[in-house]
């Protein structure tokens, strides 16, 4: 049983300039002379966890954490009565990261990331893979449009209640069409009763279709709630800004970089078949699949692969 690490604070923190007019917020904790990390954290809009540096010995990581565009204490914030997102793709995301890889002075680092955050850490690893250390990822994602559509409207037949309520959070006209497009256009219209009920409607669905997992007590702030949900249906009616499968067609150049894939076997994506498309397309990857376990970092048999893997690649 591995555990988690006591809790820490960072040593330094900062704002970067990424250009476009926005800013992220970026942390380092652990030991400046350890082995570097970037913690790549999902949503997309969720900003970072100081729980998630618990999952690093922090004698022998340097813990790098980074609020993406839009969202946590980055600039300006997603979940302002208005809000540009032009400037907010998967692309920037990526480019952002490898800024602050310069500005930390960092030659590699390992990625750790869960749901989107795998998203965005195969991405960047596959745009740079000669920064990449090692990747561990969890609650398996790559952002293949049939993974996007069983969010969205596939685990409605699994949860036909909560599906009925989010369908008719949208007009009548938009309930048969993409409803993360329909969501987006309401979540972005500046009057706040709007945008305001799009986001608590777009959050209980959140909740509904993430069964044995606690209700997420970060949308009760309605400022955080617009965030993440405006930001989600950005992705999603976009699909990730990326081509239909790339990831999964691509991750063969990953060959040479040691990678775990921690799933449970109650996560949703399993049904799509997302975490053995993958170990399967990753040659020296290695999937670990827990029993009892959804879309989520709080069992504690997720924690101790977590963790193993962490400590594993610390040397």
């Amino acid at each position: 049983m591995a555990g988690l690490y006591p809790e820490i604070e960072p040593y330094e923190s900062g704002m970067l300039d990424v250009g476009d007019g926005h800013e992220i917020y970026w942390e380092t904790c652990g030991n400046p002379d350890g082995k570097p990390a970037l913690v790549v954290h999902g949503g997309p809009g969720s900003g970072c966890s100081a729980n998630v540096r618990r999952f690093f010995d922090p004698a022998r990581y340097r813990i790098v954490l980074a609020d993406q565009r839009g969202c946590g204490r980055s600039t300006p914030h997603a979940g302002a009565p208005v809000a540009d997102l032009s400037a907010n793709t998967t692309e920037h995301l990526v480019a952002d990261f490898e800024l602050l890889r310069t500005r930390l002075g960092i030659e590699k680092w390992l990625l750790f990331g869960g749901s989107w955050g795998s998203v965005l850490s195969l991405t960047y690893a596959l745009r740079h893979t000669g920064r990449v250390s090692e990747i561990i990822l969890m609650g398996l994602a790559t952002d293949r449009f049939v993974e996007v559509e069983m969010l969205i409207r596939g685990l409605g037949a699994y949860f036909p209640e909560g599906f009925a309520k989010f369908r008719e959070g949208v007009p009548e006209t938009d309930r048969d069409g993409d409803l993360s497009a329909a969501y987006h256009r309401l979540l972005m219209d500046p009057d706040p009763a709007v945008h305001h009920q799009a986001a608590a409607d777009w959050c209980a669905w959140e909740d509904a279709m993430l069964p044995g997992v606690p209700p997420h007590d970060v949308f009760e702030d309605p400022a955080y709630r617009l965030c993440f949900a405006r930001l989600v249906t950005h992705y999603f009616s976009n699909r990730a800004f990326l081509e239909d499968g790339v990831i999964l067609r691509e991750a063969g150049k990953l060959a040479g970089i040691p990678g775990v894939l921690a799933q449970g076997v109650l996560d949703t994506s399993n049904l799509v078949g997302t975490p053995w498309l993958l170990q399967q397309a990753w040659p020296g990857s290695e999937l670990v699949m827990l029993n009892d376990v959804g879309h989520t970092v709080s069992a504690a048999s997720m924690q101790d692969v977590l963790v193993g893997a962490t400590d594993r690649f610390a040397s």
